[in-house]
């Protein structure tokens, strides 16, 4: 039980900041405001996604990961994913690499400035939030694919939902039974034997 609550003091400090490397997209876009510096408040017109939905561009700003900065990233309240655009990386004269399982964004001498990994048909970049005022361990990049898992299980839902559910003590059935002296016994399917009694 005292992994399970290290565990639970772990998800409070975690925050998913990924971002979708998309080809087909103008600009890098973004809802979340506190990503962003040096942030202008202008209206910049609309942009319409591949659902038809037409979103009003608020403003742009900056985002600095590390030593890399990122310019003029569009604020969309509307857009349901965090987007890197691959030709606003290209205007930029950076390079983007596509590999199998991973994607690069390299300057003009080479160097890694981003790295991104593949997961269902995606290629994403997860980034640590360093506008916030805690420093926090970043849930994406240490279990990419158990942010994925829970995205996909709970009806693909988005990933600022599944960092609010994991700083809220989100914890497993299994753990939950554990906790409640509940003792849970399953069965697989055509087993003669259920609930300590023979069926036939």
């Amino acid at each position: 039980c005292q992994i399970l609550h290290c565990l639970l003091i772990l998800l409070q400090l975690v925050e998913i900041v990924l971002f979708i490397v998309d080809s087909r997209c103008s600009n890098h876009m973004t809802r979340n405001l506190k990503l962003l510096i040096n942030f202008v408040e202008k209206f910049m017109g609309t942009v319409k996604f591949g659902n038809d939905q037409i979103a009003p561009i608020l403003g742009y700003g900056d985002l600095v990961q590390g030593a890399v900065t990122i310019k003029r990233v569009y604020y969309v309240e509307g857009v349901n994913h965090n987007l890197f655009s691959v030709g606003q990386f290209c205007d930029a004269d950076l390079e983007v690499a596509f590999r199998k399982s991973t994607c690069f964004i390299h300057d003009l001498k080479g160097n890694d400035l981003l790295t991104g990994s593949r997961g269902m048909d995606l290629y994403s970049i997860t980034l640590q939030d360093t506008n916030c005022p805690n420093p926090i361990c970043l849930m994406a990049k240490a279990t990419l694919s158990q942010a994925w898992l829970w995205h996909r299980r709970l009806s693909h839902l988005n990933f600022d939902t599944v960092n609010l559910l994991s700083k809220n003590d989100i914890v497993t059935l299994h753990a939950y039974f554990a906790a409640e002296w509940i003792l849970h016994q399953t069965s697989i399917a055509r087993t003669p034997e259920q609930n300590g009694v023979v069926e036939r």
